[in-house]
């Protein structure tokens, strides 16, 4: 499950299951930073229009707060794709200190590396952090409506089993906060693309009138690990709505894009 820890005015969720075998996992809140404004107050998207400085010392307090070393962060630059890669060492530090040295073109990340740090930033998209305890291997993927129809969560277990072997009874799938159908409405054009990429799209679609529809992003990319024989005790759903809790979490929907990121961060 997803619970709550606090560490000085930092607020973040861990997964239990994940940190009970050895993986770290964290999804920040947007408390216990130094931005303002609209970005009050722990952003850590250096893509947004905040002043850098604020972010990165709001990165440098997370880091310091989970024991991690700031330069030692790999981020993708996430242009909402279903590219996923594998990355080590190597990568280490890129996308840590500016948007521009963030791996081009990608939305997932995958390593074996020990130590090694992934993030990634949401503002009302959705989070999928990913282990398989026994191979020592983690990922996340950043979805939002197009990730989650072109299926990144197939991409993500597809690169973690034809490079590491890894089982599909030995993957665990945390589906963290994000916007909740409630508050999700979308047009045609998106509903042409669920309908066409999901058998069940009358599971993830509430017909509210006059060419719109509310669209269920967490049961969506439940639906695509079922599709691969993820079963439901594998997946830990997070169930905390970003546009429903703007106290807790940024949200670019409600907030009307004016609003930072949190960070989603898993690690060996």
């Amino acid at each position: 499950m997803f619970a709550w820890r606090e560490d000085g005015a930092l607020k973040y969720l861990v997964i239990e299951e994940f940190m009970d075998r050895g993986v770290k996992v964290y999804f920040t809140s947007r408390l216990g930073g130094v931005s303002s404004g609209d970005y009050h107050s722990l952003n850590l998207g250096l893509h947004t229009a905040d002043s850098k400085e604020d972010v990165l010392e709001n990165r440098r307090r997370l880091a310091e707060a989970l024991k991690i070393d700031c330069q030692d962060f790999v981020a993708a630059q996430q242009v909402h794709s279903n590219k996923v890669v594998m990355v080590n060492k190597n990568n280490s530090g890129q996308g840590a200190f500016s948007y521009e040295s963030s791996l081009p073109g990608i939305d997932g990340l995958i390593t074996a590396d020990r130590g090694l740090p992934l993030i990634s930033f949401y503002a009302d998209c959705v989070p999928l952090l990913l282990m398989d305890p026994v191979k020592g291997v983690v990922g996340l993927a950043h979805a939002g409506w197009r990730g989650t129809v072109k299926k990144i969560g197939v991409n993500t277990i597809s690169l973690m089993k034809g490079i590491f072997d890894c089982q599909l009874d030995d993957i665990w799938v945390g589906i963290g906060p994000a916007i909740s159908r409630d508050y999700y409405q979308v047009d045609e054009r998106v509903v042409a693309q669920v309908k066409g990429n999901f058998p069940c799209w009358r599971d993830l679609l509430s017909d509210q009138g006059k060419d719109r529809y509310l669209f269920d992003l967490w049961a969506a990319n439940r639906a695509v690990f079922h599709s691969l024989g993820i079963q439901d005790k594998q997946i830990i759903l997070s169930n905390y709505c970003t546009a429903a809790n703007t106290d807790l979490f940024f949200s670019y929907r409600k907030e009307k894009g004016r609003t930072g990121r949190m960070a989603s961060i898993i690690y060996l």
